[in-house]
């Protein structure tokens, strides 16, 4: 049993927090709305009052923030993470920010006699409540291995990439083919059914075939009903290839496909779908062919009814 501590428990922070306190941890919790983390409480998380009092009391501390604004947010000032941390703590960063942000904070930790790890996962709150996240991790390799039972209790696959930031170019590097991949698997799909073949027909034929990848077995159902909950949302992808087009201009690394991916996901802002789950390039797409997108759960629900409706007749009081 360690002594952690989580900052930030939001959809994927929470159900990972949520996992360090079913091994069986010590858990100490802050997150900016406290409201959103009634339900860790009561699972027995302790709460800290602020980063700072987070960092204070506990031996290893993680964090997961949206982008390098909330990042500074967390870890700035004297109610920061970084006030609280002293010699032999350990903080590990959850976050997909840019290896510059991460290395230049690794070395700030550092300064005050603690370690840093950089650790993004692979995955989704799907993967996460499943038991199935990957984790890569930047860093010291000893600090990496005191790290590593804890790691394991949040996901099975934890591999260990180099030096401070590298695990965050890591994530970067496997998040920018995200919707690469599912770019070409709506153009296909779009293709099919223009050209004659139902959709739920050409949906099931392309998850039966080779090129069925485990990131599309779970967003791929979305083109039949987009989710209630945006399992990773336009914004949060577009900032991902803008970091990755970034690197890619450090590096001399052209990014065509992330280019178009990130055009598209420009449209999908544009037509008020920021919000939603990147799987919306398909309805941008299918805008564009002029065929109706896919159905929120709404939608579904209501056709549903209607449905049911048209079958049975009104419903007797």
């Amino acid at each position: 049993m360690a002594n952690l501590g989580f900052v930030g428990l939001g959809a994927m922070g929470g159900r990972i927090a949520y996992r360090l306190l079913q091994a069986g941890h010590i858990l100490t919790g802050y997150n900016r709305t406290r409201e959103k983390a009634r339900w860790l409480l009561k699972a027995g998380m302790r709460w800290g009052e602020s980063p700072a009092a987070v960092a204070q009391a506990a031996d290893i501390i993680f964090s997961m923030v949206a982008d390098t604004a909330a990042l500074q947010a967390i870890t700035e000032g004297p109610q920061g993470l970084l006030a609280g941390l002293g010699p032999g703590k350990i903080y590990v960063d959850m976050s997909t920010v840019s290896p510059s942000v991460s290395r230049a904070l690794a070395a700030r930790v550092a300064e005050r006699g603690a370690h840093m790890l950089d650790a993004p996962v692979s995955g989704s709150t799907v993967t996460v409540e499943q038991g199935r996240l990957a984790i890569m991790v930047g860093g010291d390799q000893a600090v990496f291995e005191q790290v590593r039972p804890v790691l394991l209790d949040i996901g099975p696959k934890v591999n260990y990439v180099g030096p401070n930031g590298q695990a965050v170019l890591m994530k970067i590097a496997i998040n920018l083919s995200l919707p690469v991949q599912f770019l070409a698997f709506s153009e296909g799909l779009l293709l099919a059914e223009k050209g004659g073949i139902p959709r739920e027909t050409a949906f099931r034929v392309w998850m039966e075939s080779v090129v069925a990848s485990p990131a599309m077995q779970y967003r791929a159902p979305f083109v039949l009903e987009r989710p209630a909950e945006a399992l990773f949302s336009v914004n949060m992808m577009q900032k991902d290839l803008l970091l990755a087009q970034e690197l890619g201009r450090e590096v001399d690394v052209p990014l065509p496909s992330v280019a178009l991916a990130n055009e598209l996901l420009t449209a999908a802002r544009a037509l008020g779908l920021g919000q939603e789950d990147f799987a919306v390039l398909f309805d941008v797409l299918a805008h564009m062919a002029g065929v109706p997108g896919s159905p929120s759960a709404d939608q579904q629900s209501s056709s549903g009814r209607q449905d049911k409706t048209r079958a049975t007749g009104p419903e007797q009081g």
